[in-house]
């Protein structure tokens, strides 16, 4: 079944089932009332019948005397102790009623009693007779006005029950379509992407903000992600296609120099040896950044610990420099101990990313600051190079991206450093910015 078919049939039936309890609590509710006064009313009038027939014995013949208070369409009867009726009084329109089982009663009594299928109020009341005597008289009468009244209602409920349904059933429609329409317009937007291969959004129409218009919002936001990404899938695959044909075609015409004339020319031997190693070690260092940033952050298994900054960069600085011999000055802005709750080994291979291209790109000396802005503490690295243009900063963190292509790859990069830098910082919680001009310098911000 359908999702508008089941929402449309469980709000009519849930409306119905709601309609049909709250008549039938309305029915009963008004049954109740209209009984309780009518036996209420039965009871007043037996009380005065009583009191008055009381003060009237003896006066007045008692066949008379009942005649006179006999219920338009009911009946009047005195009962003696041993269960024999004294005296009966009926209507005209309730002789029938003369035929009911007598029965004395000790005390009152007053109730709801059913003859021949017809409901009556039965009052009875214990009275002294003149001569003494105890006897019960006893009012019957018949309660057809007030089961009309009632019959009326009850047609009345089912009547409303039954038109009341006809709007039900089509706001519910009404519903499930204002429900369903989005989901149908997606479904059909996610077939014809199927289809064509193209990405397509939903149309957002309405100033509505609830939650339909979100779930539309959100899906074209996702589509708009996923479009994003496969583009640069396919710029990815692309580049990454790019950059490993390159080395694999020097190695590939390095092994033919082997094979045709290697044995007997050990300089080309020593040549192509060399070229091959340095090749493959590229594409190995750049497999292994293909497959760190082909990692979720998650994957990447962050430990934090508290880090002293001033202790962790001094170290930093003289791996470095032990490693490169290249000249760094280290420094930091204030004195007191500056700690910070991070990735140890993340944040060394970070430093090492920029101090690397800061030795690629500049002969002079490199520059790490240490300091505190703004109560955020940062590390800066900087450098006195050949800098970046502005229109190329923007795209500096793009993988494979790369300002001097070809005095990148002669000094060996593959345009991935700086794009694993900014994953890693996303990683770890560092904020990094990159001021630069060209000729003058580059500098590398790190804000934690």
């Amino acid at each position: 079944m359908k999702l508008r078919n089941k929402i449309n049939l469980s709000t009519a039936v849930l409306f119905a089932a709601l309609l049909i309890i709250m008549n039938i609590s309305v029915y009963f509710t008004f049954s109740k009332l209209i009984l309780d006064s009518e036996l209420n009313t039965a009871r007043k009038e037996m009380e005065k019948t009583a009191h008055d027939i009381g003060k009237s014995l003896g006066s007045i013949p008692e066949a008379e005397l009942l005649r006179s208070y006999v219920p338009i369409n009911g009946m009047i009867k005195i009962i003696s102790t041993d269960g024999h009726a004294r005296l009966i009084v009926t209507s005209p329109t309730e002789q029938k009623l003369a035929g009911m089982k007598t029965r004395f009663s000790q005390g009152e009594d007053s109730r709801f009693i059913t003859y021949q299928k017809r409901l009556y109020t039965f009052e009875s009341m214990p009275i002294i007779l003149f001569d003494g005597s105890v006897a019960n008289l006893q009012i019957t009468k018949s309660s057809k006005a007030a089961t009309d009244n009632l019959k009326v209602l009850k047609l009345v409920l089912l009547l409303v029950t039954l038109l009341a349904l006809i709007p039900v059933v089509v706001s519910s429609r009404i519903l499930s379509n204002l429900i369903t329409n989005p989901v149908t317009s997606m479904t059909n937007t996610m077939k014809e992407i199927r289809q064509s291969g193209r990405f397509k959004r939903l149309p957002l129409e309405g100033k509505s903000k609830d939650e339909l218009f979100q779930m539309s919002e959100t899906f074209n936001h996702m589509i708009d992600l996923l479009e994003t990404n496969y583009d640069k899938q396919k710029q990815f695959v692309s580049n990454a296609s790019h950059e490993f044909k390159t080395p694999l075609t020097i190695i590939e015409s390095y092994a033919s120099l082997l094979k045709r004339r290697g044995l007997t020319e050990p300089a080309l031997f020593s040549e192509s040896i060399e070229a091959i190693h340095s090749e493959a070690v590229r594409m190995k260092e750049m497999t292994e950044q293909l497959l760190l940033l082909a990692k979720h952050h998650e994957q990447w298994n962050i430990k934090k610990t508290t880090v002293n900054l001033h202790e962790f960069l001094q170290q930093t600085v003289r791996s470095f420099q032990g490693a490169y011999h290249r000249e760094i000055h280290f420094q930091q802005e204030n004195s007191e101990p500056i700690t910070v709750k991070t990735d140890e080994k993340k944040l060394k291979q970070l430093l090492f990313i920029f101090l690397d291209n800061a030795r690629k790109y500049s002969d002079e000396a490199i520059l790490v600051i240490l300091g505190i802005e703004q109560d955020m503490v940062y590390i800066k690295v900087a450098d006195k190079g050949i800098g970046i243009h502005n229109d190329d900063l923007p795209k500096i963190f793009d993988r494979f991206y790369r300002v001097d292509k070809a005095r990148n790859r002669k000094m060996g990069g593959s345009g991935l450093g700086l794009s694993l830098a900014k994953e890693m910082a996303d990683a770890i919680g560092i904020k990094i910015t990159v001021e630069s001009e060209e000729g003058v310098g580059t500098t590398a911000n790190l804000f934690f």
